[in-house]
């Protein structure tokens, strides 16, 4: 006989679930007490949206669902950022809810919420388990449904007396997901298309890939003569620096890049959804039928022709895709499009050699990071404008070496390099913020310092939430409203955890700081002082104000 709380441990362990994150309540003690004899390690967050996304960066990181576990009401609400994220940046999670007993269900007991309203918009699946002997059946549903096709969250609501109720059954099998592949007519088209582009493109996105999947993107690529370009925050699908890479698509996107995507007669999606962002405001391609010819290729059925119409849909995975892919026989020469892609690239990722103000410019930051960082290095944000930096200068070395949310969530970087530095311990991990996004998650400084995720963490202060500020400005010119912030001295709060963490005012004093914070071997911070006129690296708040 197990109890409910000793059978959810059971089936995590079963899963291969290394660890999880969470807040504890009393809504799911029996499940606390579990894990205390588990070799499942329990990371303890400082608030439930920090611990949601800590799983969901876990998840993106291993194609195995993050587990999160939060108390009920509350726990849960703040943990909905988090789950947001997952849902939109297609990961798979699970979210262990605790839950009022089940006779005080109706009555809106203490923290009363009925999971199944709260989240049906935002999970793939929710679901409350009202008997102990059902758990295995219910969890194992929960790891298929959260990895199968696009990947996203479940949610399961734990009942507290469920949680104490003793059952005489056992943790189901590790899941194992299937993998759609594309049928032989599928692929004989997709290589009589090829024969006939003269102005192929493709761009990758989505989740499901592996670094062998990437690996046979740069073969596909490399034997067809096709740029490839990054779908918004998937830069790590493709190491920059080989000649297929287009450049990133999506915000602040290339001009010459657009023109490219616009111009294209053969467009191949490969697990991307090409949602707003990388689509320009959904203007670079007609709707519901676009100019070009498109490939669609998605592990989800129901996102292949959910808002372009392709002409050819192939429900599969990118690994599944690539491999069938391979066997179509690619011309013996082709026309080196890939050259004169790879070369607009590189002058619009060139960092412009400007002279230096009295503050830390975001351009030399990158630059002083992608010279110094290892091949291994993962680089963590959120949203701001201070990413823009990192998305258009650094050269992203390939697979699993960016972690950034595709939903826009403000203070997920520093989460998510939380969960990147317990998963790998001896690799660099770098956590990028602005000061807005530092502090919607700042507390979870603490849990790096707890568990001993020796990041390091560049919180870019300008004084002001600069994505909002720089849109304020271009449609109310000159009246400023709610978007400066008054800032703490942010290396003082570091100090205070017993990090290491110094303020970084010049250019010039970034390299020595940012060697002694990789060399500290405990959580770093470093606040850099920058400019509050330059909003993105191509445009001030004087030049915003005078319109274009």
């Amino acid at each position: 006989m197990r109890t409910g709380g000793q059978l959810i441990v059971d089936c995590l362990e079963a899963q291969g679930v290394e660890r999880v994150f969470c807040v504890p309540g009393e809504s799911y003690l029996p499940v606390l007490d579990a894990l205390r004899d588990s070799p499942v390690e329990t990371v303890v967050a400082r608030q439930e949206g920090g611990a949601a996304m800590m799983a969901e960066a876990d998840g993106k990181m291993t194609g195995r669902p993050g587990v999160a576990l939060v108390t009920r009401g509350p726990g849960a609400a703040n943990a909905a950022s988090g789950v947001h994220v997952a849902k939109q940046d297609s990961t798979p999670m699970v979210l262990l809810v605790g839950q009022i007993g089940r006779a005080m269900r109706g009555r809106e007991a203490f923290q009363e919420v009925d999971y199944r309203q709260t989240f049906r918009d935002l999970a793939k699946w929710v679901e409350e388990i009202d008997h102990a002997d059902r758990i295995p059946e219910v969890m194992s549903h929960a790891w298929h449904v959260a990895m199968a096709g696009r990947p996203g969250p479940v949610v399961l609501a734990l009942p507290e007396d469920m949680l104490r109720e003793a059952a005489a059954v056992a943790a189901g099998p590790r899941v194992e997901v299937a993998q759609p592949a594309p049928r032989p007519a599928d692929i004989e088209r997709l290589g009589a298309l090829l024969r006939a582009a003269e102005r192929p493109f493709v761009v990758v996105g989505g989740s499901r890939w592996t670094p062998e999947a990437t690996a046979a993107l740069k073969r596909f690529a490399l034997a067809w003569d096709l740029p490839v370009g990054a779908s918004f925050r998937r830069q790590h699908l493709m190491d920059h620096r080989e000649a297929p890479y287009a450049g990133d698509v999506g915000l602040g996107c290339n001009p010459a890049l657009k023109a490219r995507i616009a111009e294209a007669d053969l467009l191949i999606l490969l697990g991307a959804r090409f949602s707003e962002n990388p689509s320009q405001d959904f203007s670079l391609l007609s709707i519901p039928k676009p100019a070009q010819t498109v490939v669609h290729v998605h592990p989800g059925p129901e996102e292949l022709g959910r808002i372009y119409a392709p002409d050819l849909s192939i429900n599969a995975t990118p690994a599944a895709f690539l491999e069938a892919a391979a066997l179509i026989d690619p011309p013996a020469s082709a026309p080196r499009r890939i050259g004169e892609a790879h070369a607009a690239y590189r002058a619009w990722s060139a960092i412009p050699e400007t002279p230096p103000p009295p503050f830390v410019r975001m351009g030399e930051v990158i630059r002083h990071l992608d010279a110094e960082l290892s091949e291994d290095a993962i680089l963590c944000n959120g949203a701001g404008n201070y990413a823009i930096w990192l998305h258009r200068f650094m050269k992203f070395r390939g697979w699993g070496t960016q972690l950034a949310p595709t939903s826009g969530s403000m203070g997920y970087g520093l989460p998510a390099a939380v969960a990147a530095k317990l998963r790998h311990p001896t690799r660099p991990v770098v956590c990028l913020a602005g000061d807005g996004c530092f502090q919607m998650t700042m507390q979870e400084f603490g849990t790096a310092c707890q568990a001993g995720a020796a990041v390091v963490v560049l919180v870019c202060d300008n004084g002001m939430y600069g994505t909002i500020r720089m849109h304020q400005e271009k449609r109310f010119p000159g009246r400023v409203a709610a978007t400066g912030l008054a800032n703490p001295d942010f290396a003082a709060l570091a100090r205070a955890y017993g990090a290491h963490a110094e303020t970084v005012a010049t250019d010039a004093a970034f390299p020595d700081a940012f060697a002694k914070a990789l060399a500290a071997g405990r959580p770093a911070l470093l606040h850099l002082l920058t400019d509050p006129e330059q909003i993105t690296p191509a445009a001030t708040l004087d030049s915003l104000r005078a319109g274009p």
